[in-house]
């Protein structure tokens, strides 16, 4: 069975120390990609961005600064639940966001009780996909011939 969670959250775009301004943007989460989260950034005057990462990502950067490559998160402040930054990265452009921790830590729970962190790897039903699969290439083998 397939179940998503969604929220919206505002999040502010860090243009430089004495420039931001917020913006909406969706968080998403489907038990069928267990492992990930995606956030999509609603800029103005752009079309959407998504970005999709590590549900675990973003959890262990509420408490500590982490990621590699593309995605970095960080908390804003050392002692107890602070603000958040995303930082993304493509090549040689950056993009940094700073968000309230509340909304993320509620979304990540709500991820939570639908798959539980650790136990993504049961979530995922490759018999299920493998037979959508098998059906779909019989339908195509039966109108093809």
């Amino acid at each position: 069975m397939r179940d998503t969670v969604q929220a919206e959250v505002t999040m502010s775009f860090v243009v430089s120390h004495d420039l931001s301004f917020r913006i909406p943007v969706e968080l998403g989460y489907d038990s069928a990609d267990p492992y990930a989260v995606e956030i999509t950034f609603h800029l103005p005057g752009d079309a959407p961005v998504t970005w999709a990462f590590a549900r675990e990502l973003l959890l262990d950067g509420l408490s500590a600064p982490t990621g590699e490559g593309d995605v970095h998160i960080a908390p804003t402040s050392p002692k107890g639940l602070s603000d958040v930054f995303i930082r993304l990265q493509v090549g040689g452009e950056r993009a940094l966001f700073r968000s309230a921790a509340a909304p993320l830590v509620a979304f990540l729970d709500r991820t939570d009780r639908l798959v539980p962190f650790g136990e993504e790897r049961t979530a995922i039903d490759p018999v299920g996909d493998l037979e959508a699969e098998l059906d779909r290439i019989l339908a195509e083998d039966r109108y093809a011939g």
